[in-house]
Order: structure tokens, then C-alpha cells, then sequence
């Protein structure tokens, strides 16, 4: 996939300026790479995932390693995996200070409760960047800065699409994300902000679905059991959910595009393959290749050189139009 990321000029580093930039460091004597020249004293740097399950999470930690791989003799890349536990990644973050690690970056689980971790690393020294999802605290203080996309933007292009599909008249199946989670709540508020002048578009169900296609899919047949012929389409917050509604509206009897039109967010290859089949409606992008913005992030902050509190990526729409000359570039 292209790189689809939003960088002010003169942000990116080429390969040359970077191996510059650590040399420069070297040869100060600075602190965070002290010994670093040694493989075995490379200086630990982590990353406080989620969970490594689900193809985004997948596609997300491999960019990661992919960006760290090439600073192999520097850093020792450290991956927790949290499994979808709040707790759990608290305890990560708190493992990883205890390894000294000298930079973090943490893909939240939830917007809430993180600020132990976040305090942590506040007195611990350590520099956090927070990764596709936001946590509260305040950049420059908590946190160095957020990398991730518009999430708002996305719920409400992906509302727009649906209006357009379905000529403005709509009873809509909302299948949403992991509670108190910034990615669904903000989804949630531009859908609903975009269909908010739009009284022939209803929401007519709201179940939580924990950005799981198996959840989605028995929520789904339970909201279908419920409300038969009233859901006309469904907006889910991820991929994931959006195919596990298209199996439960298939087990229902119906059939998705012609009788329940379904839009989601993620811009998966299974998600455009399935609109290629007329199954999908469309997608909007939520790009999971942050490695090189993060590492870049990073380097800009190592070297002293000021970093946007909020690096927004640029994400594209998925439909009918672009799906297949899309296919090959998709994670």
C-alpha cells in the first residue's frame, strides 16, 4: 500500500540522514544510546500492544518491527501484548520501565485508565508516543505526542457513503468497538453527526461488538431476530465486524448490498475483496503501517527537534470504484 500518512515538510529522514543522526548521538555521548555500539547493550525501546491478534493488530506490530529491524543496532524493539486487558497493559508498561526501556510507544486500549502507566513513565523519564488510539493526559506532559488517524472523519465519510447509497433512507445496525476505546467512541460521533440532519437515516440498534467478527456476527443475528426487515444497513467500526454482519445477514436469509447495505472502517484486503463480491459496501482506510511515522516521531524527539502534538494520517474510501486496482497494496 502507498504510504497514505500526512508528514509536514522536511519530516522524513532519509536512510543516509538517519545513520547521521545516530552517529551524531554516539559521539556526544548521549545518555539514551550510551554503550549502544555494543549489539548486546542496545538500548531497550517498547511497544505496549493491545493484543497481536486481528489482522490490523497484525499488520500494525509488523510495521512496527519492520521500522525497528532497520535501527537493529540501536534499539532492542521490546513487543508487549496485553490481550485485550486494560490491567494487562498497564502491567506491560510498568515491565517494560522495569527493563529500562528508554522510549515507549502504546497503542491504547482504552482512553481511560491508562494514567497509571502514563505517570509512570512521567517520573520514570521516559518519553511515551501513543499509537492509533488516544489515551486522556495532555501532549508535551503525559505524552511526547498522538500518531493515528481522524477517527471522527471516518465515521462521518463513512456516514456520507451510506446516505449516498441508499438514497438518504436507512434503518441503521450499529455494531460498535470496545467500549471507552477513543477509536469507537469518535466513530460513533462523526456517524452520527453526519446523519444528524438526515431524518429518512435512523439508528435503529447499537450493539457493542468489541471489534470481534464473532461477536459482531452473534449480535448481529440477534439484532436481525429483533427487528427483521427494519435494518435496511449497518455501519460497523472495523472490518471485522462488518464481515461477521454480512455472515449473520446471509444466515438471516438476506442478502447484503441488495437488502442490508453494510459500511465499515479499516480498509482490510478480506473487507475489499468482499466488495469486489457485492457483499461490502465500502470502507474508509484506518492505515496500520505506523512504523515509519512512529520512528521518524521518535528521531525528530531524540534529536531535539519539535514534534506535532497530533500527526494525523490521511486515510482513503473503499467501494466499488477503486476496490479492485486496490487489492494488491492491501494489508
Amino acid at each position: 500500500m502507498k504510504s497514505s500518512t500526512h508528514e509536514p515538510p522536511g519530516w522524513r529522514n532519509g536512510r543516509d540522514t538517519r545513520r547521521a543522526f545516530f552517529q551524531r548521538v554516539a559521539v556526544a555521548g548521549s545518555a539514551l544510546f550510551a554503550g549502544c555500539r555494543r549489539r548486546s547493550d542496545r538500548a531497550v525501546l517498547g511497544f505496549a500492544q493491545i493484543d497481536t491478534g486481528g489482522v490490523w493488530r497484525v499488520a500494525e506490530t509488523e510495521s512496527m518491527q519492520s521500522a525497528a529491524r532497520e535501527r537493529a543496532d540501536h534499539f532492542e524493539f521490546v513487543v508487549t501484548d496485553a490481550h485485550d486487558e486494560t490491567v494487562k497493559q498497564i502491567g506491560d508498561v510498568e515491565d517494560l520501565l522495569a527493563r529500562r526501556a528508554k522510549v515507549i510507544f502504546i497503542a491504547p486500549r482504552e482512553y481511560d485508565g491508562l494514567e497509571p502507566a502514563l505517570e509512570a513513565a512521567r517520573r520514570a523519564g521516559v518519553p511515551v508516543f501513543l499509537i492509533d488510539r488516544e489515551a486522556e493526559g495532555v501532549p508535551g506532559v503525559d505524552y511526547v505526542a498522538f500518531l493515528g488517524s481522524d477517527f471522527v472523519s471516518q465515521g462521518r465519510r463513512a456516514a456520507e457513503w451510506l446516505v449516498r447509497a441508499t438514497g438518504g433512507v436507512a434503518g441503521v445496525a450499529e455494531l460498535a468497538g470496545t467500549p471507552g476505546s477513543s477509536v469507537a467512541r469518535d466513530r460513533s460521533e462523526g456517524f452520527r453527526q453526519a446523519i444528524a440532519e438526515r431524518s429518512g437515516v435512523r439508528i435503529v440498534a447499537a450493539p457493542t461488538a468489541f471489534f470481534s467478527r464473532s461477536a459482531a456476527q452473534g449480535a448481529m443475528a440477534n439484532v436481525l431476530q429483533a427487528l427483521g426487515r427494519e435494518v435496511t444497513a449497518v455501519f460497523a467500526h472495523n472490518d471485522e465486524m462488518a464481515l461477521g454482519a454480512i455472515e449473520a445477514i446471509r444466515a438471516a436469509g438476506r442478502r447484503p448490498r441488495a437488502d442490508v447495505t453494510v459500511v465499515s472502517i479499516d480498509g482490510q484486503r478480506t473487507a475489499l475483496q468482499a466488495i469486489i463480491k457485492g457483499e461490502l459496501g465500502a470502507t474508509v482506510e484506518s492505515n496500520p503501517r505506523f512504523g515509519p511515522l512512529a520512528f521518524d516521531a521518535l528521531e525528530r524527539h531524540l534529536a531535539g527537534q519539535a514534534v506535532p502534538p497530533r500527526i494525523i494520517l490521511t486515510d482513503r474510501l473503499f467501494d466499488a470504484r477503486n476496490a479492485s486496482e486496490s487489492l494488491d497494496d492491501a494489508y
